[in-house]
């Protein structure tokens, strides 16, 4: 056999790199897309914002841009009957012959092309932004350079919590093995400041000569748990709060009853089993109540207080209100992108000559892009945010009890779109209603059977759990078995650990810690 070199001809199927962008942008929050669109207008000149104000100048070289006739090389003409039939597919089922992009490489750019860019479509029409506020910020750009500053770039950014402790470690005058023990340690603590990955796992995240043993990461845990705020590095709970109490003077009121608590006996305090904790401790109730009031002032998650904003705002997507009995889907204003093509630079542009390849051109095509796909963007989700509204119209009216069961396959079949680009379409997105601002994800709750052989949601029945844990006598609080019988007795058939999985989601503690105790 001898090796042999052989041309074939095939067809696939691959994504454009339109359609990524579409993908791309579809999946992002409203204050991530905003984000984008300022990074857009930042760094591509053939975009600049439009606050709805079109000069009479401006509209004379519109009906002029217009009146030309599109008559380019068949390459030219192929990439945009392509992009404008790829534009109508949904996103998750766009195809393109890789063969297509080789057509109009070499080529140069005819003026004819460049007034189609510019040309309005009804994607620029709905764009105006007349009807909008005008965001002075927005029209920042590298193209203006002067003093008109975003003010959010002087905000104090708190430091994370692994930027905390690296800084205090530079402080510390140790050896090389020992900091790099130690910086190991800090990458590999969690948000909220625990270590949940066991030592041995650590010492083979590194390669030294010799190896790093896992007493070396302990003495450098041991350092990182001293740096700075007591209870950092903790592997448990039950550390955490000993740290805290360890750094703690030694002459505080029932810092010694405390430590044996959190150390031996934190399950007991937990249910409040404090003549038991008396009896196996050994002291009397005045040093028991001080110890667990100092204990209930630890806390259990020392790394939330590093780089946490203290103001996290939600902007909805969309706007619900009801109009003359009729629940009406708007998107919001605040987030509609305020963009359009520079038509000096891309007039420019058009009279320079320059070919299909160059960057401009790119950029140029990237902006007319952009455009389209922000457009498309917010009609998929007024679309499946309509068929949310139309299918849950009963909670708008009658709140939580009312959700049906829904899935995103329903919205999908009814919209004629793929199951995933709903996905894309309600993570991350907010709707703003009477009852409060929910997320999209909020509408498809679970389906649950009943005695009946009907169906109702999950949403519906943690209403119910809500509703009788409220009205319960507090001396005498429900448990998970009690309502789980009341709820069968209402047609809705839950086993006792679905309750008990319902009320840790709606954050309700136990019977035994709801249970209050009535002075003798």
């Amino acid at each position: 056999m001898h090796p042999t070199v052989e041309l074939r001809a095939k067809q696939s199927l691959t994504l454009t790199p339109r359609l990524q962008q579409s993908v791309r942008l579809l999946q992002l929050s409203s204050m991530e897309f905003a984000q984008e669109l300022r990074n857009a207008l930042d760094t591509n000149p053939f975009l600049e914002f439009d606050d709805g104000q079109a000069s009479d100048e401006t509209e004379t070289q519109d009906d002029n841009l217009n009146a030309a006739t599109l008559d380019g090389t068949a390459g030219d003409i192929a990439s945009a009957e392509f992009a404008d039939a790829a534009s109508s597919l949904p996103s998750d089922v766009a195809t393109d012959v890789t063969n297509y992009e080789a057509a109009g490489e070499g080529q140069d750019v005819p003026a004819e092309v460049i007034a189609d860019a510019l040309a309005d479509t009804p994607e620029r029409d709905s764009l105006t932004g007349a009807d909008f506020p005008v965001d002075p910020y927005a029209q920042r750009s590298n193209r203006n350079d002067g003093d008109d500053n975003d003010p959010t770039e002087w905000i104090h950014a708190k430091a994370t919590l692994r930027e905390h402790l690296h800084e205090s470690l530079r402080m510390c005058a140790i050896g090389d093995r020992d900091r790099i023990a130690a910086q190991l340690i800090i990458e590999a603590l969690d948000d909220d400041g625990y270590l949940r990955q066991s030592l041995d796992e650590l010492t083979e995240l590194v390669t030294l000569d010799p190896p790093m043993s896992e007493e070396e990461l302990h003495v450098a845990l041991m350092l990182v748990q001293r740096l700075d705020a007591p209870g950092l590095a903790a592997r448990s709970l039950s550390e955490c709060l000993s740290l805290q109490l360890q750094a703690l003077p030694d002459d505080t009121d029932g810092r010694a009853v405390a430590l044996k608590i959190v150390n031996e006996h934190l399950d007991r305090m937990a249910r409040r089993e404090l003549a038991e904790l008396q009896r196996q401790i050994g002291c009397t109730g005045d040093e028991i109540r001080t110890a667990c009031s100092l204990v209930r002032r630890l806390d259990p998650r020392p790394g939330d207080a590093f780089g946490r904003d203290e103001n996290n705002y939600i902007v909805p997507d969309v706007i619900v209100r009801q109009i003359k009995n009729r629940w009406v889907v708007q998107i919001n204003p605040a987030v509609q992108p305020r963009t359009r093509i520079h038509r000096m630079y891309a007039e420019m542009f058009a009279q320079s000559g320059s070919t299909s390849r160059s960057p401009l051109a790119q950029q140029l095509q990237e902006a007319r892009w952009l455009i389209r796909n922000a457009q498309q963007r917010f009609t998929t989700i007024q679309r499946v945010a309509e068929c949310i509204v139309a299918h849950q119209k009963a909670f708008f009216e009658y709140g939580e009890i009312a959700l049906k069961p829904m899935v995103l396959r329903d919205v999908a079949e009814e919209l004629g779109l793929h199951e995933s680009t709903v996905s894309r379409a309600t993570g991350n997105k907010y709707m703003a209603t009477s009852r409060g601002i929910f997320e999209f994800k909020h509408f498809f709750p679970r389906e649950l059977g009943t005695e009946s052989g009907g169906t109702c949601s999950s949403a519906a029945v943690r209403a119910l759990l809500k509703e009788m844990i409220d009205a319960e006598d507090a001396t005498s609080p429900l448990s998970d078995v009690t309502l789980a019988k009341l709820l069968a007795d209402q047609g809705v058939i839950v086993a006792r650990r679905t309750v008990a999985k319902y009320r840790r989601l709606m954050k309700v503690p136990p019977a035994e810690m709801r249970r209050q105790t009535v002075p003798a």
